[in-house]
């Protein structure tokens, strides 16, 4: 993969704000493994000891895959990547300007250096309020992917709730990772879904206890079909 990330030099006024709620931000790096791998990491604090975080990797289409393990002690960052193959960590040191992050990516039993450096505030996308849809979708459903061979379980829930429609996807033979679904349409027996983490979607026709439809992915459009889990 490659990113090429153009970013304008932050004010003096936006490094001290951030040098006091670090390493709170907007973070980049690119991996070389083989190949140049640009990565984007989110981090926020939440309450006093807390931390969420975000990693992603644009030029592969995934956005927002949430952190596990995310652990930051006086200069010291770790985190996870949630779901991820190969248990995928890193582990760095905040800078005393509190700019870049230095430290190794770990995967698979390899470990690369990776240092990300402070591109402004974080930048997670804020969760999209979807209409209710009808009973005939709500439950959970059953399907697999062939890609090239290699089948793929998903598992679709889809339910109601205060806010409107609510759905994740989880791919079982990944590892259970989790994905939750950003947007849901339902239009007569058609049903629409956005899976903006991995850059994918699914849209099928609804009949009975079955939505038969394709799901895409970048390139890739693939015949997909959900059945009702009993």
């Amino acid at each position: 993969m490659t990113v090429i990330v153009l970013a304008l030099a932050p004010s003096d006024d936006a490094v001290a704000r951030q040098s006091t709620t670090a390493p709170s931000g907007h973070w980049v790096g690119t991996l070389e493994a083989g190949a140049s791998l640009g990565v984007e990491v989110d981090l926020a604090r939440q309450g006093t000891d807390a931390w969420r975080g975000t990693f992603s990797v644009p030029a592969q289409g995934q956005k927002g895959v949430p952190l596990s393990d995310l652990v930051v002690k006086n200069t010291t960052v770790e985190f996870a990547i949630k779901g991820g193959m190969g248990d995928p960590r890193f582990k760095g040191e905040l800078s005393a300007d509190g700019k870049t992050i230095t430290g190794a990516f770990s995967q698979a039993g390899v470990s690369v250096p990776l240092t990300l450096t402070w591109k402004g505030e974080p930048q997670f996308e804020a969760p999209i309020k979807n209409a209710a849809v009808s009973k005939a979708v709500l439950g959970t459903w059953e399907g697999a992917l062939d890609v090239k061979g290699t089948m793929l379980r998903l598992v679709l829930t889809l339910a109601n709730g205060p806010d409107g429609a609510t759905g994740k996807l989880v791919s079982v033979d990944q590892n259970n990772f989790e994905i939750p679904v950003s947007r849901i349409t339902e239009e007569g027996s058609r049903l629409k879904l956005v899976i903006a983490m991995v850059s994918g979607g699914f849209e099928g026709d609804v009949k009975s206890d079955e939505i038969a439809g394709t799901w895409t992915q970048g390139p890739l459009s693939l015949p997909l079909v959900f059945k009702r889990k009993p």
